[in-house]
């Protein structure tokens, strides 16, 4: 059945905010089916087998940043590594950045419990629309999508030692940061001793405004500190970090 002008209009949307432009909107349209739609409408359509797909699609480009981008990682510190950056905790963040819960079609039971900011739909809703793109356009266009959210967080990740940029420095000299208290908050600190990840927020004028995963806290406090800049200046941000050694 062809998709209705006003379908189209909020899919044109979406895609603006993907960044992606569908060959065949009616799978973008499917991608953000929740099942408790279909089985009021009875049609059988829904995104979970789109979402099965996206959620494979998200693991394997997750594992080629990483292994591309740190081929000195243990095979346990890449499985780490990859195990945050595909946990809901962390995609859900990215499906609220797009606002996808306004773009979801669901059941009134769903609609009516907060379905459109439950994590589990919101999470379930962007793996869906990954494995869309990937029919769509391939594997390239699903790499570039899946890279706009993961490789800010990728490149974040440093190890003792290794020549970096001073985001730290940065955001303490940064005009919000000197008006503002600034502080650097261990969330949690998982794993043996030799393959530990550290996850830091960032908490400027009490307010948690980034997050940082590392090997070590130094590293998750700068990657915090970079997604805290991303924040306040994405237009600048290279320019406002020093290139020093850590």
């Amino acid at each position: 059945m062809p998709l209705t002008t006003g379908v189209m209009e909020i899919l044109e949307k979406l895609e603006l905010s993907l960044g992606y432009e569908f060959d065949d909107h009616a799978l973008l349209n499917k991608a953000l089916i929740h099942s408790s739609h279909a089985h009021e409408q009875n049609t059988g359509e829904d995104n979970e087998q789109l979402e099965f797909l996206g959620d494979a699609v998200l693991g394997l480009l997750a594992s080629d940043l990483l292994f591309r981008s740190h081929p000195n990682l243990t095979e346990g510190e890449l499985s780490k590594l990859k195990g945050f950056f595909v946990s809901a905790a962390n995609l859900v963040k990215y499906a609220e950045q797009l606002e996808l819960g306004q773009y979801l079609h669901l059941g009134k039971g769903e609609e009516k419990t907060g379905g459109r900011t439950k994590q589990a739909l919101l999470v379930d809703g962007l793996e869906a629309i990954i494995g869309a793109v990937y029919l769509d356009g391939g594997l390239e266009a699903a790499r570039r999508l899946v890279s706009r959210f993961i490789e800010p967080q990728v490149v974040g990740v440093r190890l003792t030692g290794e020549r970096t940029l001073d985001f730290k420095t940065a955001l303490h000299e940064s005009p919000q940061a000197q008006r503002l208290s600034l502080r650097y908050l261990t969330v949690s600190e998982t794993g043996p001793d030799h393959e530990k990840l550290f996850t830091v927020d960032v908490e400027l004028g009490g307010k948690i405004i980034a997050r940082g995963i590392g090997l070590t806290k130094k590293a998750a406090e700068q990657a915090a500190a970079r997604q805290a800049l991303q924040q306040l200046h994405p237009e600048e941000q290279e320019n406002l970090a020093y290139d020093r050694t850590d």
